[in-house]
């Protein structure tokens, strides 16, 4: 937790990615934002912030008195927000790049091809 970005955001992608990886499958329980803080060194009111961000997007839902669970079909909605994440910061840039370039489209789909064979 220290790349720059506000440590609110880090905890809330940090729970994204494990509902993404099925670490924390749908209705499971999220750590309480005391652990986060005592695990991460950082005042539990930061933590309750970046839990309380995936509330607001209906990721996360509280259940009174005993902790937040991860919502029924919370994985599809991450998955959707991420691929359209990823298109927005990679393939528009990628795109604009190639066009500076003189890059076709043909020329660029085979670079994406080679990359991937190259893995």
């Amino acid at each position: 937790m220290d790349d720059g970005r506000p440590i609110f955001i880090q905890i809330a992608e940090k729970i994204e990615d494990d509902i993404l990886s099925e670490g924390l499958p749908e209705e499971s329980q999220v750590p309480s934002t005391n652990q986060f803080a005592s695990f991460y060194q950082i005042n539990p009111a930061t933590a309750a912030k970046g839990v309380n961000l995936l509330v607001d997007q209906g990721i996360l839902y509280k259940k009174r008195g005993i902790g937040m669970f991860v919502a029924s079909g919370a994985r599809e909605r991450l998955v959707d927000k991420r691929k359209e994440q990823f298109y927005e910061q990679y393939i528009v840039t990628m795109i604009h790049e190639a066009k500076k370039l003189g890059i076709t489209v043909d020329q660029l789909t085979d670079m994406v091809r080679r990359g991937d064979e190259s893995k």
